[in-house]
């Protein structure tokens, strides 16, 4: 049995998918509304997280 890994996005990978600045994905790290880890100076973004963030985001304006 095998073990899927989740895919993990670079800040301008998410920067893209957001279509939002650099500074504002940093600020969704700073106030905990994005999780995020980091490997050495690396920041990454799992996709479940990603799709959480957005989700969560939409169910909020409907």
């Amino acid at each position: 049995m095998t073990t899927a890994v989740p895919e993990a996005l670079t800040v301008p990978e998410v920067m893209a998918a957001l279509r939002i600045s650099r500074s504002k994905v940093y600020d969704l790290f700073r106030a905990r509304e994005l999780p995020s880890f980091t490997i050495g100076r690396s920041r990454r973004v799992t996709a479940a997280a990603l799709t959480a963030y957005m989700t969560k985001r939409t169910e909020e304006n409907d």
